[in-house]
């Protein structure tokens, strides 16, 4: 099983999409103190995962002051996290907020924080199998 990622504004539908294709997931929102590694403890076999809270958990960890370490970081735990959920037959998917089409923010940590959302969103479309866009609960494959 492949990584799937589910992409779109606030309140476009993104859940709804999720919940309707996965009804038996597991549901897991990412905590800005807790790596994104640690995801890895709430697979279980045979079982979806969905990953949530991935724009809270970016602006958590704007205190680091080094971006590359931290997409570097969240690139190979993403890969860790996709092999192991191979392994388990339990499909991953994560819902990501697209923040990138809106007003440039004044705030230098907010323009940051569009930044590290679109590199998130970037790796995590490398190593996506399918990549769903919602928008007003239209569902559309872009990859």
């Amino acid at each position: 099983m492949a990584m799937q990622l589910f992409i779109g504004g606030a309140c476009a539908g993104k859940r709804d999409a999720v919940a309707l294709r996965f009804p038996a997931a597991q549901w897991r929102r990412l905590a800005g103190d807790v790596p994104f590694s640690d995801s890895h403890q709430a697979l279980i076999a045979n079982t979806p995962l969905v990953v949530t809270g991935v724009l809270e958990w970016l602006s958590a960890n704007l205190a680091s002051p080094d971006s590359e370490a931290l997409r570097q970081q969240w690139q190979s735990d993403m890969a860790t996290l996709c092999q192991r959920a191979d392994q388990l037959n339990a499909p991953l998917i994560i819902i990501a907020t697209e923040v990138g089409r809106g007003i440039v923010p004044m705030q230098p940590e907010q323009r940051r924080l569009r930044d590290l959302n679109g590199w998130f969103v970037q790796d995590a479309t490398v190593q996506a199998a399918q990549v769903w866009y919602v928008r007003h609960g239209l569902v559309m494959a872009i990859k």
